[in-house]
């Protein structure tokens, strides 16, 4: 990024029994443009478009690739977000993020189930536990659980079927009833109304209204990833008639 290529040497210990070098000083920073950036007469908006570089923006906006780094200065998303994704590298992020398999229950996993042989009061379905399904037979350990939104995650693809009862492998006594079975990226991030909050879904019984409510809207784990990667999409530019002045301030500000 030719943006580092004004801050100055210093020199730096890379470890405590090394010798010092000279190398950039990278915690040099102008606020040039924290100062300006609310201005609307110095810029103006511009909307990414699908796989377009910063560079091919600065090209296209001011006749070089060089001053792609303006637009991470001017907007904070980007510098703690990072540039939009593609709509392929998004889902890749997403699986990466959620690899898991979540069991869609309307079973009470919040109250504590109290076992009838021995009568030891636990948690249904914990973190950690390993649960078989009973038709299926298959086995999976929960990674984690979203009580709020009636899902438990197993670690892996698990082919677990729906509408199957699960059971705890250590007391089966202890179990669910698996309503649907999803990828995790795939799987309820929130329910949100039709002005857009959140709503809670639990009863006053426990139990998770796993349908969401007539009302209410499913916004999935991908949903939500791509709400906010289009909103890195808009973004403040420098508007062509002062970047030069602008980016000549920023460069003098980090060398004096």
């Amino acid at each position: 990024m030719t943006y580092f290529n004004q801050h100055p040497n210093t020199l730096y210990r890379f470890g405590n029994n090394e010798q010092p070098i000279l190398f950039q000083d990278l915690s040099r920073y102008a606020d040039v443009l924290d100062q300006i950036k609310d201005d609307v007469s110095v810029y103006e908006e511009f909307t990414i478009i699908e796989n377009m570089r910063a560079d091919q923006i600065s090209q296209r906006l001011y006749g070089t690739p060089n001053l792609h780094w303006t637009f991470y200065l001017l907007n904070d998303k980007l510098r703690e977000q990072g540039w939009p994704l593609s709509e392929v590298d998004l889902l890749a992020e997403c699986k990466k993020d959620f690899p898991n398999t979540a069991l869609v229950t309307a079973t009470d996993i919040i109250s504590k189930q109290t076992n009838a042989v021995t009568g030891i009061t636990k948690d249904r379905i914990i973190p950690g536990a390993t649960i078989t399904g009973q038709n299926s037979g298959v086995s999976g350990v929960v990674d984690h659980r979203h009580v709020e939104l009636g899902l438990v995650v197993v670690k892996g693809t698990q082919a677990f079927t729906a509408g199957e009862t699960a059971v705890l492998s250590s007391d089966t006594s202890v179990s669910m009833i698996i309503t649907s079975v999803v990828e995790e990226h795939l799987s309820t991030h929130h329910w949100e109304n039709a002005s857009g909050t959140y709503v809670d879904l639990i009863g006053s019984n426990g139990i998770v209204d796993i349908t969401g409510g007539a009302s209410n809207v499913e916004v999935t784990q991908i949903d939500n990833f791509r709400v906010v990667n289009n909103n890195l999409k808009t973004i403040k530019v420098l508007k062509r008639d002062v970047v030069g002045q602008v980016t000549s301030a920023i460069k003098a500000a980090i060398k004096s």
